[in-house]
């Protein structure tokens, strides 16, 4: 059986879709699959498209809540490609692939937003077809291209013709589904528990009445923090990294590298991360790691020294070269090129690790012991929507503000409070850490610029928490930075304001604060 080259497009924001979908048919040979106001867009646009319903041979229903749930798609998403038995399956049923999907969920987040928004408004607003088609491309990644953010309708064009290419950004877009449609559940969550006249949504949210927790243990450790301190590993640690040579992982090491593992989550363009003590030192994206690497070590040349190094691409022989020479305890990719291998593996001690693709539901949410129990909490992964993100100041920050102030709250996210950290373009200039005054950080800061050489005029300011007085941010603003990004909140934030004004920079106020401690 020939199988038809199809794509499924299924959106709730139609932006760019109509242009995306004719470059499918008319460049990429694409037959186009889809329901609804989707299908009758593509339609107007003069685009040949079949409904799903008349793909599968079943009728939408109960006002569309049942259309995609069909064994046509998902087994057509599903299927394993290099598995003949699912491929003949496939067949005897008459179930054609589906090479490529675009989903966006319905608003949910949006509607229960609004102010007047009725509970019945909400609950349909929240998609089931939608999460399902995409979680279902995004496990069978390997063949299945998966799209949920129209931004990454270019790139995804970009990759076509070229099976690395496309094979690597895959992976990325799968990873980006799960990031969606996790936080898509635990706003869903968040807004069933908060519903005081409906029923006690506890265990939907997470936070069950009474918590049960059971892991194997995967390694005794050699101590602790300290060597006075006992020390195991337990769960499933091991599934989500490969170490490929060097010592045993420390208690320590295994702290740094989930930090580490989470930072360069944020991050898709290629990008190194330097870490010590789960804090980050210097980061920095680039066109290549080779320049990443280059600009987050300027940063904070001590830091490598007994840190922690993590790169979300390939590291290949030259960042091997320039690395080699440095004491490091891990180092963290996606893979190593069998050159860099050879370089690194001249430091027998040195850890190796191989970061496999996500680190699984168990990582969503935190628990810390306290006297006489635990905190249980959802992990920190919303770094907020730019296009929610408020001026409040009389000048606006230029496009490269913003893409500072966007990358340096991707920083300071992961950053112990309180968080100062000072980025210019796609690179940290100075990052203070941990003090108990929001102004100390910012001292550290710039003084670790200034050891570094690092010049913060035009820089950007990115503070995790609220600004309570303006002495920090006169502090930036004398520094050299001209725009700041704090999720505002202070009693004192007009103060802080006009500081920002009468030195004329730039202030956004994210509404989002990001407290680490």
């Amino acid at each position: 059986m020939v199988m038809a080259k199809l794509a499924l497009l299924s959106v709730s924001n139609k932006d760019g879709l109509a242009d995306f979908a004719q470059a499918l048919v008319n460049q990429h040979g694409y037959k186009l699959l889809s329901t609804g106001g989707t299908a009758r867009l593509l339609a107007e646009s003069g685009l040949p498209v079949t409904e799903v319903g008349e793909h599968t041979g079943f009728p939408e229903m109960m006002e569309g809540r049942v259309k995609t749930l069909h064994p046509k798609i998902h087994g057509g998403l599903l299927c394993r490609r290099d598995k003949q038995e699912h491929l003949d399956q496939a067949a005897a049923n008459g179930i054609d692939l589906i090479d490529l999907v675009v989903v966006n969920l319905y608003p949910f987040e949006e509607t229960v937003a609004k102010p007047d928004v009725t509970f019945e408004e909400a609950i349909e607003n929240i998609d089931i077809g939608g999460p399902s088609m995409l979680r279902s491309a995004a496990k069978n990644h390997d063949s299945v291209t998966v799209v949920c953010d129209p931004a990454d309708y270019d790139g995804v064009l970009a990759a076509m013709g070229d099976d690395s290419a496309i094979s690597a950004l895959r992976r990325k877009l799968a990873l980006k589904v799960f990031q969606r449609t996790g936080s898509y559940d635990t706003a869903i969550a968040e807004y069933l528990a908060a519903q005081k006249d409906e029923p006690d949504m506890a265990s939907l949210s997470g936070f069950p009445e009474k918590l049960e927790l059971s892991y194997d243990k995967a390694q005794v450790l050699r101590y602790g923090e300290n060597p006075h301190q006992q020390a195991a590993l337990y769960g499933t640690f091991h599934e989500h990294f490969e170490q490929l040579q060097g010592k045993a992982l420390s208690y320590n090491n295994i702290l740094d590298i989930t930090s580490a593992t989470f930072l360069i989550g944020d991050f898709e363009k290629a990008t190194v991360g330097i870490l010590k003590h789960t804090n980050p030192c210097g980061v920095a994206s680039a066109d290549t790691l080779e320049d990443a690497w280059e600009m987050a070590y300027v940063t904070d040349r001590q830091a490598p020294f007994g840190g922690i190094i993590i790169v979300n691409q390939t590291l290949g022989a030259g960042l091997a070269e320039k690395i080699a020479g440095i004491f490091t305890e891990v180092i963290i990719a996606p893979r190593f090129s069998d050159e860099a291998l050879a370089i690194l593996k001249k430091k027998k001690n040195l850890r190796l690790m191989i970061a496999k693709a996500g680190l699984g539901a168990d990582s969503l949410q935190e628990v810390r012991t306290v006297i006489g129990g635990v905190l249980l909490q959802d992990r920190n992964k919303t770094l907020g929507n730019q296009a929610d993100f408020k001026v409040v100041t009389k000048r606006q920050p230029t496009a490269e503000e913003w893409a500072s102030m966007v990358f340096g709250w991707k920083i300071c996210k992961h950053v112990k409070s309180n968080a100062i950290v000072y980025c210019r373009g796609e690179q940290t200039l100075g990052i203070g850490a941990g003090q108990m005054a929001r102004v100390d950080s910012s001292r550290i800061a710039v003084w670790k610029a200034g050891e570094a050489k690092l010049d913060l005029n035009g820089s950007i300011v990115a503070s995790e928490a609220l600004f309570p007085f303006a002495d920090g941010l006169i502090a930036a603003a004398d520094a050299g930075a001209t725009c700041a990004i704090q999720p505002g909140g202070s009693l004192r934030d007009e103060e802080v304001i006009a500081a920002a004004d009468k030195r004329g920079m730039a202030m956004v106020f994210t509404g989002i604060r990001h407290f680490k401690h």
